[in-house]
């Protein structure tokens, strides 16, 4: 067995703080989309995901993917998303099994309502404050992390 190699000190310091910036960036996130607009982070996320390609629909499971979460999430998600006239599902034709998540000019008219002031939202709170090199540090520590996380496991 090997021993288990403990953060450091600052180490310690930015995992903690990372942590707990991650937790209250989400939050008033969260509260500025549902107070301007009605959507939830959750919803602006999937409606991202959909308005970022040429044709606005995605095979759900490749939704899933994308944002990371389980298939029950999704699926409970979409549906409320669905009544809400945002989103619609639809049959795949090639799979019996499979659907696409498909935007609607509902969905679309809401994330173009919410889009601007969520950009100045993040805009006002992340990168107002950082220098250009703060930036590209941040944008080289998410590349960093995220090659890890998608390597060989």
């Amino acid at each position: 067995m090997t021993e288990t190699r403990w953060l450091d000190e600052r180490e310690d310091r930015a995992w903690r703080g990372y942590l707990t910036m991650h937790a209250q960036l989400q939050a008033r996130l969260h509260r500025q989309l549902q107070n301007d607009s009605g959507l939830s982070l959750a919803d602006f996320e999937v409606l991202v995901q959909l308005t970022d390609r040429p044709e606005p629909r995605m095979r759900v499971g490749e939704l899933g993917q994308a944002v990371q979460w389980e298939k029950s999430r999704l699926s409970h998600h979409l549906g409320r998303m669905q009544k809400r006239g945002l989103v619609l599902r639809e049959d795949c034709p090639d799979d019996a099994r499979g659907a696409f998540v498909v935007l609607t000019e509902q969905g679309r008219a809401a994330i173009e309502r919410a889009a601007p002031r969520h950009v100045e939202t993040v805009r006002t709170l992340v990168f107002d404050v950082l220098t250009d090199d703060q930036v590209d540090a941040l944008a080289d520590i998410a590349e960093r992390v995220l090659e890890q996380l998608n390597g060989p496991a």
